[in-house]
Order: C-alpha cells, then structure tokens, then sequence
C-alpha cells in the first residue's frame, strides 16, 4: 500500500513539474521569442537564475543540491531520511530554471521531490532504514516511470542508480510504485509520451561494426562529457559568494542561449526532430546564418551543440539552478547518432544508407550508458518508449562497450562522482554497501589509560597497568597531545616486575609504532577494514587534527558490522 501511495505521489510531482515548466516555457519562448526578439534568448536565463537565488535565499532559507546525488546521499550517510523542505523545494525550483532557458532536465528534480515524500511518508509509518530505502527507490521508479511511460525501464533505473537488491521483496513494491505512477500520468497527459517515435526501420547485421563503432564514439563522449561538467563544477565551487557564482554563471548560460537558441531548456523538441528526420528545425532562430540544406554545415552545428549542451548544463547548475543531467545526456547522445549516421551516408562509402533515426536512438543509449553508468536503464528505456525491441542487439552492444570504456576511465557516474571520491557511495557489492553506511565514530573507544612520552616505567605500573583492563596503551606528547606511539602489555611483561629499571627506563624507550593510524577526518570504514585486514592487528589508534582521540578494535569493529547488516538486509 505504500508503494502505491508513493507511485501517485511520484506521478503528480512528475506532472505538477512538467506543466508548470511548460507553462512558463510557452508564456516565454513561443510568445515574446517568436513574436518579439531572439535577444530574450540571453535575458530569460538570467531573470530564472535570479529568481531562484531570491527564493532560496529569502523564502526557503535552503539551498537544494542535484536531485539524484542528494538522494544518493540522504541513503549513503542520512540512513534515507530526508528534510521536509525537500518534498516542495525542487517543485517550485526546477521549473523556473528550466522554463526560464536553464540547460538542464527535469527528471533529477522530479525523483528528488518523489524520494523526499517516500522518505518522511516512511518517518510517519515508522518504517526501518531497509524499508525506507526501498521506498525511496519506488519514488525513483515512479517518477521516472510518470515522465516517460516506461515503467520496467523505471524498474531497472531504481535498482542500477540506487543500488538496490533485486528480491521478490523488492520486486512487487516497485512494480507497484511504477505501475501507479504510470496510470497517474495517463490520466493527466493520457497517451502523450516524449519521444513519440516507432521503429519502422529494423536491424540489420551489416550495421553490426557500425554500431560497435558508435558505442565507442559514445564512451569517449561520455567521458567528455563527466570530465567537463567535473572541471566547471570545481570552478563554480571555488567562489566562496554566491552572488558572483550567480553573475558569472548567469551571463554565461544567457550568452551561450543567446548564440545557441536549441541549448534552451531541456530540448526534447530537437529530440524528436532529429528521430523523426527533421534536423533543419534545430538551426531556427540561430545566431549564426547558416544553411541548413548544407548537409555539412548541418553537421557541424550539432556536433557544436554536443559540446556545448555539457557546458551550459554545468554552467546552470554552477550558477545555483535546479534541474538533472539526464535529458541532456539524451540531448547529446541522440545528435551523436544523428550526426554518426548522418556523416556515414553522406560519405555514401555503402551500398544501402543507414537508418539515421535508429542512430539516433541507440546514440541516447550509448550516452547514458557511458554518462550515468546504468547501461540496463538505457537499453530498456529506448526500447520501451520507441516501441524499438527488434533494436535490442545494437542497444546492447553499444551500451555495453560505452559503459566499459566510460567506467575505465571515470569509475563513478556523473550522478555519483562527488560521494565515490569521498568512499560515502551506496554500490551493488553488498559488504561495501554495509561499510559505506557505518560511521567510524560509533566504533571509537575511549577508555584506554594514557601514557606520557617522560614517564618512568614506575610511573607506567602504578599509574597505568595497574588501573587499565586494557593490554594496549597509547603514548602522547604532553603539550600537543600528538599520538606519539603505543605501549602493548604484553611488552612490558619481561621487565614489568624488575624495580631497578623503575627510573631508568622512559616511555619514550619503550613505545614502537602502531602498525596503522586511523584518520577520522579522511578514512572511511572501507579504508578502516582495509587496515585491520592488512595488519592483522587487533586495536587500531585514531587521531583527529592530529590528535590522540581513542583506538578503534576490530571486535567492535565486526559487532557493529553485522548489526548494520542486519539492519541494511531488514532482516
């Protein structure tokens, strides 16, 4: 019942965003553009930008981070629980940025607004962390499956995405959730869907390098694509006001629309134009006079908007807009496609021209295998809203060598770099999954006696063996309290009971080094392991700003992990 609950929800978040983005969209670009000036191309960007900041700033007093990472996120380290904020803030946020020419999508947005409800609706049922959880990825199915009709690629994008274990368990409420989604949306839009495209062209096997050769194309545009949008977001965060991250990223992107009009919003128009054989309307109202029966100059202008759609999208974002990375991962892949075919033909080096819509489609495949590492997610997604399953073997085959070369070279998608390079990232490998959501300091104990870099080993009998019912002693210098070393009981034994060493022998003689140190401010319980099975050691010591702050030991180490397992298996 309350992933049916949560499925609604998640379909009416999707179409209360995707009407009012329309809606102030429409008002915009299809009145004041067309019937005014295309220099409001580079003004509306910035007044939605602005507007946001305002909002922000004086009416919700919280700043929303990426929808799919802060999701990822509230499961990796908030045990799923999410602010009440978030349930509306990406509601009023994401469709003025996006009606207002922001290059982003709305689908990050509209899962972060899904999850957040699943989130507090399973604080108000008192449900565990494990149900939580899985409630949060029936919002993701649910919105994914409201925006673009396919509820078993929605499926799959909850269990790829979030990692989640694909049991019976799991498996109804997800149906469940995506399939309540789904009638939600057909009752509000009925049978209107995004890319409303039938495959009429089938596969043939004489394409097969062609498409071996896209999905490589594709994987090395993936990763363009990560490392720019990487490379500008640690620019925008190297401000400290975000006043001049708001200037500068605003100018910017209104620039950008201005010269590049089909960078505005999120473009499934060009989508669609492109997969139903009508590129020329993606050079209307273009800053740049160029010809579009000019088969070359058509190409060229694409590939621009390739390079330029990562761009403006990170721009967006930096400037403090709210929106997702998985319509211009779309945008992208289905102008690389497009332009791959397109080239080929042109070329006219075969016998028979490809079939460029089809291109088209398993270029969007290729991309979002490679940019958000869910390959499933883009070979389902492609198949089920075009209709296209007699395309299931080129799908798979460049999803599959895009992903493989992506993930060679950028491990984490672009929806989980930031928390895989911090180790905080929820994966499929269910041990590292259980580390990731323990804390180190719950592990921390502090009732180990000290010892003193100068104190004699009488002093260390009467002051600390003989009031510790602990065998391991760390050793500290006095002023800096700095971890100078340790102590094992089981080295003081040998000449613990020969008084005539009492005076003459120091700590600082006797103490060696640990075999490791536990950093709390860089090691995560993943490294923490790692360190217990690399040293066989039993209590590892652990600093902080390079202070002594207690020792971790790997029973209570193992006792907290099973109980997290426990705990993460809801069992």
């Amino acid at each position: 019942m309350a992933s049916i609950i949560v499925g609604i929800l998640s379909g009416l978040a999707a179409v209360v965003i995707k009407n009012a983005t329309h809606f102030i969209q429409l008002l915009l670009e299809g009145k004041l553009v067309n019937e005014y000036h295309t220099a409001f191309y580079f003004i509306f960007p910035i007044i939605g930008l602005f507007l946001v900041f305002a909002i922000v700033k004086y009416v919700l007093k919280f700043q929303p981070t990426q929808g799919i990472p802060a999701t990822l996120f509230s499961i990796s380290k908030r045990k799923g629980l999410m602010k009440q904020i978030q349930m509306y803030a990406s509601l009023i946020l994401a469709p003025i940025t996006v009606g207002f020419g922001g290059s982003v999508g709305l689908e990050g947005p509209t899962v972060s607004t899904a999850a957040a409800l699943s989130s507090n609706l399973s604080r108000l049922l008192h449900m565990n962390q494990a149900t939580r959880t899985l409630l949060i990825g029936c919002a993701a199915a649910g919105a994914m499956s409201s925006i673009f009709k396919a509820p078993i690629a929605a499926i799959i994008f909850a269990i790829e995405v979030f990692s989640l274990d694909l049991t019976l368990v799991s498996l109804i409420p997800l149906l469940l959730a995506s399939v309540a989604a789904n009638l939600t949306s057909y009752l509000f839009f009925g049978s209107d869907v995004l890319l409303p495209f039938k495959i009429s062209e089938t596969f043939t096997i004489g394409d097969l390098p062609l498409y071996i050769l896209l999905g490589v194309v594709a994987g090395f545009v993936s990763i363009y694509f990560t490392v720019v949008y990487d490379k500008i977001q640690q620019f925008f965060d190297g401000f400290t006001s975000p006043l001049k991250r708001l200037l500068i990223g605003a100018f910017g992107i209104g620039l950008l629309i201005y010269l590049i009009p089909p960078l505005y919003g999120e473009g499934f128009d060009l989508i669609n134009n492109l997969v139903q054989g009508n590129p020329e309307k993606a050079l209307q109202n273009s800053f740049f006079n160029i010809d579009p029966t000019n088969v070359w100059a058509l190409i060229a202008l694409l590939l621009g908007l390739v390079i330029f759609k990562v761009i403006a999208s990170a721009i967006t974002f930096g400037a403090g807009g709210v929106g997702g990375i998985f319509a211009p991962t779309l945008f992208m892949g289905s102008i690389l496609g497009f332009c791959f075919a397109k080239i080929i033909n042109t070329l006219s080096f075969l016998s028979n021209p490809v079939s460029e819509s089809n291109f088209t489609l398993v270029g969007m495949t290729g991309l979002m295998a490679g940019v958000l590492h869910a390959p499933l997610t883009a070979i389902f997604l492609i198949a089920e809203v075009t209709g296209g399953y007699q395309l299931f073997l080129p799908l798979m085959i460049t999803a599959a060598i895009s992903f493989s070369l992506a993930n060679y070279f950028v491990p984490h998608s672009v929806y989980a770099m930031e928390l895989g390079r911090k180790g905080d990232l929820i994966t499929h490998n269910k041990d590292h999954a259980v580390l990731t959501l323990m804390n180190v300091k719950s592990v921390i104990e502090k009732n180990f006696v000290t010892i003193y870099t100068e104190m004699t080993l009488g002093e260390i009998v009467h002051n600390a063996i003989i009031k510790s019912n602990r065998n391991i002693f760390p050793v500290l210098d006095r002023k800096t309290m700095q971890l100078q070393g340790i102590i094992l009981l089981d080295d003081l034994r040998p000449i613990m009971f020969d008084q005539s060493l009492y005076n003459n022998v120091t700590a600082q003689e006797l103490m060696k080094n640990p075999p490791a140190i536990i950093n709390l401010e860089d090691d995560k319980m993943t490294v923490v392991m790692k360190k217990f099975q690399e040293t066989s050691a039993w209590n590892l010591p652990v600093i902080s700003e390079n202070k002594y702050i207690g020792f971790v030991s790997k029973s209570k180490l193992l006792t907290a992990y099973r109980r997290k397992l426990i705990a993460f298996s809801g069992r």
